[in-house]
């Protein structure tokens, strides 16, 4: 866990997109819905901004475990745990 930063909720687990912009991780997130109208399964994805504290350094293409927390900006919203996997 990084530094005071409390984490509540549910963590997922993503792949780091992108790392362009200080402090913050861009993560794309797979998950599978379904469609009872059809009687299918959908993939889909969703892109989550979460912070990226110092201590951990998340880096394109590794595998992490982001935790909700307090609202940080406007977009984020969750940080970065750990890393489960280094790219």
């Amino acid at each position: 866990m990084h530094g005071n930063l409390k984490t509540h909720g549910n963590e997922i687990e993503g792949i780091v997109v992108s790392d362009k912009a200080p402090k913050t991780v861009i993560i794309e997130h797979a998950y599978a819905t379904f469609l009872t109208k059809y009687e299918r399964s959908l993939r889909k994805t969703s892109r989550i901004a979460a912070y990226n504290p110092e201590c951990v350094k998340a880096k394109t293409g590794d595998t992490v475990i982001i935790a909700g927390s307090r609202r940080l900006s406007k977009t984020k919203s969750f940080v970065v745990t750990k890393i489960t996997k280094k790219a």
